[in-house]
């Protein structure tokens, strides 16, 4: 490991680790972070109290598929997970066992009508295919034989159960399209809604569908990286309600990391946000400065993580690794099942 990773590296005892939300999903922990200050143990239903009257909450409203497939070339098993759509239609996807994949190739799904052809084989597991149906007909092929692509730190050794189809899902999901959940969006229930609206904290949404490279490690270094293209939208009313809440000094809130990157991605230089649409490929790490988000709420990430930097620019990397120590030491449930951190942003 490179010194510059080994900066974004920690030890993780493996019992931190949810395999399980918490239930209710507001009674998780949330852990308040502020530069400069010892951090502050809470739960999820204590956010109406951290924020302020005219904030506003940004959430991620995208809806996760079924996104992983067993497919066969021939005698060959070939695993799919579906990354992203792409424009003209087809589907960027990882894929075990693709290297002899080639374009016209055809893939089948057990006795299954719909089949899918190899559109381009981009080697180290990348391929684009495109699929026998569309719309409609693809959703409910996926709903026959596709799976959660859950991470693979969540121990399912039979696959996800039909719990995980409900735990998975938060409530803002709304836009299908995402191979992996918005996880701070799964702590938030119909109750903490409604105590939100109370307090006065204004609510909008966007849509990133998160791929499947946000489980991808840094592996060689941080220059080196690339990171996955996804697909996202902010639309006219969210972009206006931003700009609005920056303009009467009102703070933005974004709930997850998606948000986050998106919001940044559409950002002008003075924190005004347009409307937006298409793919980001935004890589926020140490040095970066940010334009239009004031507070994160996330959970906790993975070491050497993209995730992981993402948070240490927003409040510090000595600030963050005492906070993920205390987060140790004091028991709290890491990863996408896990508790979350409420960030205010360092100057």
């Amino acid at each position: 490991m490179t010194d510059e990773l080994a900066t974004f590296d920690f030890e993780l005892p493996r019992d931190h680790i949810a395999t399980e939300p918490a239930r209710p999903r507001d009674s998780a922990k949330l852990l308040h972070v502020r530069s400069g200050e010892a951090p502050d143990l809470r739960i999820i239903r204590d956010l109406p109290g951290l924020l302020r009257e005219g904030d506003l909450l940004i959430a991620n409203n995208t809806a996760v598929i079924r996104a992983q497939l067993s497919a066969t070339r021939g005698e060959a098993k070939i695993g799919i997970t579906l990354d992203r759509i792409l424009a003209d239609g087809s589907w960027h996807a990882l894929a075990r066992n693709s290297r002899k994949l080639k374009p016209n190739d055809t893939l089948n799904f057990g006795d299954d009508p719909v089949t899918a052809s190899v559109v381009e084989n981009e080697g180290d597991g990348a391929v684009s295919i495109r699929f026998s149906v569309e719309g409609d007909a693809f959703d409910a092929f996926l709903e026959r034989v596709g799976a959660l692509a859950l991470p693979p730190y969540i121990d399912r050794p039979f696959g996800p159960t039909a719990q995980d189809d409900s735990d998975y899902r938060t409530i803002f999901s709304e836009h299908r399209g995402a191979v992996a959940a918005p996880t701070a969006g799964l702590h938030f229930t119909p109750d903490l809604l409604a105590a939100l609206d109370a307090k006065g904290i204004q609510r909008r949404t966007l849509t990133l569908h998160v791929g499947a490279g946000t489980f991808l490690p840094v592996r060689s270094s941080i220059a080196e990286h690339r990171m996955h293209a996804e697909w996202g939208e902010i639309d006219a009313e969210t972009a206006q309600a931003i700009n609005e809440t920056r303009a009467r000094g009102g703070r933005v809130v974004a709930v997850g990391t998606t948000s986050l990157r998106l919001l940044e991605s559409a950002a002008q230089e003075d924190g005004t946000v347009q409307p937006w649409r298409g793919e980001t490929s935004i890589f926020i790490k140490p040095g970066y400065r940010f334009k239009a988000v004031d507070l994160l709420m996330t959970n906790f990430h993975l070491p050497r993580s993209t995730l992981f930097m993402l948070v240490c620019a927003f409040n510090g990397t000595d600030t963050m690794r005492e906070a993920y120590a205390y987060a140790i030491a004091n028991g709290l449930r890491f990863y996408s099942y896990g508790d979350a951190c409420l960030l205010e942003r360092a100057p």
